[in-house]
């Protein structure tokens, strides 16, 4: 199938956090409940229409662990839009934020559109971090916000498709110097 634009994502977090399942379930439609662990970087790839405009997204699953660091920023600067996840029923993952996000600055570039994930909201019995501390940390750092649930598929669409507009949204009012893979964006 041909696209108009490709864009490059990249999801990170802590592990366990439902990276993998948040790609598993926006491209291939399934909730897998056990997972490996990520080792470096797995792909997933869906095209999506935005203003009757297919944009295929390639979508980065990052492994979480310390050790694998350096590879997931490798992929940081070649990517349009990030993806920082965390899971409502484990505090620290939320408390671990920050250090991703300051890591995550550093090294993307300019142009690169954040959205905050809290992860696994099908579990709201467990949950320990607030919708309000999420909302809190996305105002404070210019990011979008949303809650979704991998295992249910709640909400995972929209969150694709919202940061993929906004992207496109930032093509087209020419917020871009030039649209090349340094931006994570290739044109069709």
């Amino acid at each position: 199938m041909s696209y108009a634009y490709l864009f490059n994502y990249i999801i990170i977090g802590d592990t366990g956090v439902g990276k993998s399942c948040l790609q598993l379930q926006f491209t291939d439609n399934r909730f897998q409940p056990v997972h490996d662990v990520s080792i470096g970087v797995e792909l997933g790839v869906r095209t999506i229409n935005i203003n009757n405009r297919p944009i295929k997204l390639q979508i980065w699953d990052t492994a979480g662990q310390e050790m694998f660091r350096s590879i997931t920023r490798s992929y940081y600067g070649g990517a349009a839009a990030a993806l920082l996840v965390y899971d409502i029923t484990r505090r620290q993952t939320f408390d671990h934020l920050a250090n991703w996000f300051e890591d995550l600055r550093q090294h993307a570039n300019s142009n690169m559109i954040f959205i905050l994930i809290g992860n696994k909201c099908d579990l709201t019995k467990k949950r320990v971090v607030s919708s309000e501390e999420g909302d809190k940390f996305a105002k404070e750092n210019g990011l979008i916000f949303m809650e979704v649930s991998a295992k249910s598929a709640q909400s995972v669409e929209h969150a694709f498709i919202k940061t993929t507009a906004r992207i496109y949204k930032k093509i087209e009012n020419g917020e871009f110097d030039e649209l090349n893979e340094s931006h994570g964006i290739r044109i069709g």
